[in-house]
């Protein structure tokens, strides 16, 4: 059972308490698995099984899920990256690998320095997802943040995948099932993960350059599984998804 550790940190009208380390056991590969396996369950349905009418609200929230899940898939390769899946590296790397790949073919060994470079350096120019200190609006700062992740292989494989998928089910599934979802979710991943936290100016006290929303767990896990409880997860990187919310103490 996790404890709380007594010290605790005030910000922007909330508060963190640190949460102790606690062993991961099987529970953060089961849980990888579960997303992985449910993006793929629901992703096989979509495209090979399901016939939407779009004239109802149906197949529009499945659009939804489907983005929820694609969140999820790269939540979980971000949790490899703090070696937050499995205590046994090998398993960790692979599953981090394997999350990573299904969204839009990213790379973990590159990403893996690139996010690192971000909690060293948050909201300084050697920071990869900060923007470039003039352009801080959301969209060119989203436009260099996919400039310093994107690459010519992930778009050349993307298309080749989307070429392949139509020949075997419907066109309109495949793009609102397996494309607009990515899309959405690189969208949900930025806002709630990188803009909200990290814009704005910080108080001088604030290591982390970070802001938490308020304590809301429903919304939280709903909009981006707890990463709008960004200071928490730079103070406490060692605390996966699923314990994050933990750290968070009623505003």
């Amino acid at each position: 059972m996790l404890q709380a550790i007594p010290s605790s940190v005030s910000l922007s009208g909330s508060a963190t308490k640190r949460v102790r380390p606690a062993p991961l056991g099987r529970k953060g590969v089961v849980v990888a698995l579960g997303v992985i396996g449910l993006w793929a369950a629901l992703l096989t349905f979509l495209l090979a099984f399901y016939q939407p009418d779009w004239a109802t609200p149906w197949p529009y929230l499945l659009v939804l899920l489907q983005t929820h899940l694609y969140t999820g898939l790269f939540i979980t390769a971000h949790d490899a990256m703090h070696g937050v899946v499995s205590s046994n590296q090998r398993l960790n790397n692979a599953l981090g690998t394997l999350a990573a790949g299904l969204f839009a073919y990213n790379w973990f060994p590159r990403m893996l320095p690139k996010h690192h470079a971000h909690h060293r350096h948050v909201a300084t120019e050697e920071d990869p997802d900060f923007h470039d200190g003039q352009h801080a609006g959301f969209l060119p700062w989203f436009a260099r943040f996919a400039w310093n992740y994107v690459t010519w292989w992930q778009i050349v494989l993307m298309a080749a995948t989307y070429n392949v998928l139509k020949l075997y089910f419907p066109q309109a599934n495949v793009i609102a099932f397996w494309m607009i979802p990515a899309v959405l979710a690189t969208l949900q991943l930025f806002f709630f993960g990188t803009y909200l936290p990290h814009r704005g100016s910080h108080a001088p006290d604030n290591a982390h350059k970070s802001r938490s929303q308020f304590r809301h767990h429903m919304w939280a896990f709903v909009s981006c599984y707890f990463f709008g409880y960004h200071y928490e997860h730079h103070d406490q990187p060692y605390l996966p998804w699923w314990r994050l919310w933990r750290a968070k103490e009623a505003s």
